[in-house]
């Protein structure tokens, strides 16, 4: 018997993804970037954004059949981001979905955004989805989770302001780098000295698996009077090696908390180097299994969204067409 093949949708924000699966294999995987619109004012402007979703939908749709070499028609079930993300662009990829199901009869899968990144580092690995502490960083989440299986998770911490991509792309805007901050950050960061400013790592020692970035990102601005010499890529390098110190002990925290010896990193943040070395190094001191998503499915794509639709759509899910959209859908309950 064939595997099903899903059409999945994701617009959450400023990227407009399409993906094609086939059970677990991944097909095509197309992402229309809307990075050179949103730098004019250095960040996403939601109406833009949905003005420019509905506007490359339909060529992004049909580049990710070309590449399948599928037509509509052979699609078994269709799936959107329901949330979380900005309403006005998640209602164009889940109308899409759903207007594609509608016409073709085939089942509609709502798929959470953040379920998508949770699981992306175990996409295409060997035994799929395990028992582990997950760390997803993001530009608008930061979250420590227990996954006990697919499906059953248990938030550990979460931040209680900025999330540390937030923190990332702000401090970039307060040194006048580009949009995005956060990448060029990381950049700039490489040929900076980490020790330079000895920068606040918030709630380090706080007694819990919860985080905050503001402080940090305030002392950056208190900082910027007295740069003198000091170099940009100083206080990127101390800046970044903060957030970074924080994210790897609290994460190697929950691992020993939980007991769990595998630990998942995903989000956008999860592509910056300084914190790939760190995790890797302290995961291998520890004797952890450190699963990392590829780089291509850190960044919000359709792909992480199609690899939980085909889960679901396998464990006999489905979605009804009355599904609405959730701007602040959360992954697990508050403990």
């Amino acid at each position: 018997m064939n595997e099903p093949t899903v059409m999945s949708i994701e617009t959450s924000c400023d990227e407009t993804a399409v993906a094609i699966l086939r059970g677990e294999q991944l097909l095509a995987s197309e992402v229309a970037s809307q990075i050179a619109i949103h730098q004019a004012t250095g960040g996403v402007v939601p109406e833009v954004a949905s003005r420019n979703h509905l506007r490359t939908i339909k060529p992004v749709v049909w580049r990710a059949l070309e590449d399948a070499g599928l037509s509509i028609s052979q699609i078994d079930a269709f799936a959107a981001t329901s949330g979380p993300g900005l309403a006005s662009s998640l209602m164009i990829g889940t109308s899409a979905a759903k207007g594609f199901s509608v016409a073709l009869r085939k089942p509609y899968l709502a798929i959470n955004h953040m379920e998508g990144h949770l699981l992306s580092p175990f996409f295409g690995k060997p035994g799929g989805v395990r028992p582990s502490v997950a760390l997803v960083v993001s530009g608008g989440h930061t979250l420590l989770v227990e996954i006990n299986q697919f499906g059953s998770y248990r938030l550990l911490g979460q931040t209680h302001d900025d999330a540390a991509g937030e923190a990332f792309d702000k401090v970039g805007k307060l040194l006048g780098l580009p949009y995005p901050g956060g990448p060029n950050v990381n950049r700039l960061a490489a040929q900076g000295n980490p020790a330079r400013v000895d920068f606040p790592r918030s709630m380090l020692d706080s007694g819990d698996l919860h985080f905050s970035f503001s402080g940090l990102k305030t002392s950056v601005r208190y900082l910027l009077p007295k740069l003198g010499a000091m170099s940009l890529a100083d206080v990127c390098a101390s800046f970044q090696e903060a957030v970074v110190e924080i994210l790897v002990t609290k994460t190697l925290r929950a691992a020993r908390a939980t007991g769990h010896r595998v630990v998942a990193v995903s989000g956008g943040v999860s592509c910056n180097t300084r914190l790939r070395e760190l995790l890797a190094s302290s995961c291998r001191e520890r004797g952890l299994e450190l699963l990392l998503a590829e780089p291509s499915l850190c960044t919000d794509n359709a792909a992480m969204i199609g690899y939980v639709a085909a889960l679901k759509f396998a464990a006999g899910h489905r979605s009804p067409l009355a599904a609405d959209i959730d701007p602040n859908l959360r992954l697990v309950a508050s403990s």
